[in-house]
């Protein structure tokens, strides 16, 4: 009778404990978002807000290319990313992938957009992105985009294998994270 008692009392204290949990894995995710610390360049400008906070986890594909307009000289040229997006809970919200980079939610609307600066992140870590978005495609959380930002980048610079005539055409993918805000007009 004893342990009854205790499976009550553990599932009064448990059950409100799990709903709160799973409401809060729920919630839409926070507007709260400072670019205080962020490099000016890549700055949203204002009359925009954010609407959507996600955290890309992927692989960028590069390439062993021809350095234009450079006869004989070679660079591990970026190809496109392959990255998974999620929000801050951790739950698959889209994908974001390319070329043309694209930024695709589980609802079916999508992005694209075009690079407006860059700004350093940090040794061995790809640089800070902000994009202006074109149209999106479909309605849901893409629709009416108009920047993203690429922020908190962790790893994805190009290899620093060799790349020369002889391994010409040779790919690798590197494996990176950042977090990808995303904004709307306010």
């Amino acid at each position: 009778m004893q342990t009854a008692v205790l499976s009550s009392r553990s599932l009064r204290i448990a059950l409100p404990l799990a709903a709160a949990l799973t409401l809060v894995a729920c919630a839409p995710m926070s507007t709260m978002y400072s670019q205080d610390s962020l490099p000016d360049a890549v700055k949203v400008p204002a009359g925009n807000k954010v609407v959507l906070q996600t955290v890309g986890v992927g692989e960028i594909l590069y390439e062993c290319r021809a350095k234009k307009d450079m006869p004989g000289q070679f660079e591990w040229t970026f190809v496109g990313p392959d990255a998974v997006l999620k929000d801050r809970s951790g739950m698959q919200v889209g994908r974001y992938y390319g070329p043309p980079a694209t930024w695709e939610s589980s609802d079916g609307s999508k992005v694209t957009g075009a690079q407006v600066a860059v700004a350093p992140a940090g040794t061995g870590n790809i640089p800070h992105q902000l994009v202006k978005a074109n149209p999106a495609t479909g309605m849901g959380a893409m629709t009416q985009t108009t920047y993203i930002q690429r922020v908190a980048t962790k790893s994805g610079v190009a290899p620093a294998d060799r790349c020369d005539m002889g391994s010409a055409g040779a790919k690798q993918k590197v494996g990176y994270q950042a977090d990808y805000i995303f904004w709307k007009a306010s």
